[in-house]
């Protein structure tokens, strides 16, 4: 009976043992995950903040097109009619009256437009 008991234990620690190294062998590759998944997020942010607004109320059809998302030749040129026919923009919310600009595109051009 001793023996058994002696077996049953000396199985127990083994398998205590065994799987406390598979917990410390588990361990290392988190904390190397963490830096290289926070790495990545000022780097997202650096471009956007290097974005050089481009005034609407001055600016070309040309200029507009290579500032803006989604503004391509006819879209910018609408830009300049409207201002051209209604005055300065007043609002950056004024371009949704321009036809073909719609919420979407404004909504990704905010941070690159200035009045």
């Amino acid at each position: 009976m001793s023996k058994k008991l002696l077996s049953i234990a000396s199985m127990i620690l083994f398998a205590s043992l065994s799987f406390g190294g598979l917990v410390q062998a588990a361990s290392p590759a988190q904390p190397a995950t963490k830096p290289a998944a926070e790495a990545p997020a000022p780097a997202a942010k650096a471009p956007v903040s290097q974005v050089e607004a481009v005034n609407i109320n001055t600016a070309s059809a040309e200029e507009l097109q290579k500032s803006l998302k989604g503004i391509g030749k006819v879209k910018a040129q609408a830009i300049v009619d409207y201002r051209t026919s209604n005055g300065p923009f007043t609002t950056v919310d004024q371009l949704l009256e321009v036809k073909g600009i719609g919420k979407g595109t404004l909504d990704k051009n905010r941070d690159r437009i200035s009045l």
